[in-house]
């Protein structure tokens, strides 16, 4: 009789237990995607009021679009892609699942040797990647009046390393932006609340497919 009494109570208990695992299960899934943007004053959100930078529009266009991320700003003004090299190690720590490298313009704007750059941009590639997340390179253009031999060996280092580590390539951030008053600040390099949103926009059919795909 004992044994009868114990094997109902055991069933009795068995839809509890399969609901907590679906509560467990639902609990995961509803986990936020933590995407990384690790960049310059571009990421950062130069001259921008709360809320009006990149990473932040790019979490409200993801949310209004049905993804359940957290768009980590990793920007830091002023940064070349060495200065960013040295922060790896701690961008590492946040354990991003999705990074978006944009580091180089300042390199550009400076006449940094293109090879240093290379160099850079390919450690912080690698970096990122051994960690298991999924990297979106996006590229920048040197200034024009640095000469056809400078823009040249620039420009090609993003789709290069894009194709030498097999990662998903945006081929220039400002894309629509520059050289547009009414999307730029004051000083035309930076983007404006208007400016950022189309960057948005230009750049979420790269980022999507990573969270259609999963993260795991």
């Amino acid at each position: 009789m004992m044994i009868k009494f114990f094997c109902r109570r055991l069933l009795r208990l068995v839809p509890y237990f399969f609901l907590t695992l679906l509560s467990a299960n639902l609990s995961y899934a509803e986990t936020p995607v933590k995407i990384l943007a690790f960049g310059d004053s571009l990421t950062h959100g130069y001259g921008l009021e709360a809320g009006d930078t990149f990473p932040e529009r790019l979490q409200v266009a993801l949310h209004e679009a049905g993804y359940n991320v957290t768009v980590i700003n990793g920007g830091n003004s002023g940064d070349t892609s060495a200065s960013g090299r040295s922060r790896l190690e701690w961008a590492l720590m946040d354990e991003a699942k999705v990074v978006i490298v944009e580091l180089g313009a300042n390199d550009g704007l400076r006449g940094l040797e293109p090879s240093q750059t290379r160099e850079n941009l390919s450690q912080i590639i690698a970096g990122f990647k051994k960690t298991g997340a999924k990297v979106l390179l996006t590229g920048m253009q040197a200034p024009r009046n640095l000469g056809t031999e400078y823009v040249a060996e620039f420009d090609r280092i993003y789709p290069e390393l894009a194709e030498e580590y097999n990662v998903a390539f945006y081929p220039f951030f400002l894309e629509g932006v520059a050289l547009d008053p009414s999307l730029n600040q004051g000083d035309g390099i930076h983007p404006n609340r208007q400016g950022v949103d189309v960057i948005v926009q230009n750049i979420l059919p790269y980022l999507v497919p990573f969270l259609e795909q999963g993260t795991e």
